[in-house]
């Protein structure tokens, strides 16, 4: 499945566009991530807990708006963004979004 966040595909035309797609996960940290974080902000840099906790919600949405596209019948999802918000203190939830379309490539004459 192509995901794209442009409107237009490159050297494709848009034959079908089969409506809009979404797959969304809501992620709560662990209180382990919050100790270890508190200690890292004494110091300073990257917070690998909450990192790897987006990392892995950023995926699971992205895979579950795949699976409402391929419902439909597509091949490429244009118009792809990523929404995060926080529902609850210490919960947050990502969403994944965009439209649903079938391509094929052009021909060179076109």
């Amino acid at each position: 499945m192509l995901i794209i966040t442009s409107e237009n595909v490159a050297g494709y035309k848009t034959v079908a566009t089969l409506g809009m797609v979404r797959g969304a996960t809501v992620r709560a940290k662990h209180v382990g991530t919050d100790i270890v974080a508190a200690l890292k902000s004494i110091v300073g840099g990257e917070l690998g807990g909450y990192s790897s906790l987006m990392a892995g919600a950023r995926e699971q949405a992205l895979d579950r708006m795949v699976e409402d596209a391929e419902r439909l019948g597509a091949n490429a999802i244009v118009s792809m963004r990523l929404q995060t918000s926080a529902i609850a203190k210490g919960a947050s939830e990502i969403v994944a979004y965009g439209t649903a379309v079938k391509i094929v490539p052009m021909d060179d004459n076109q």
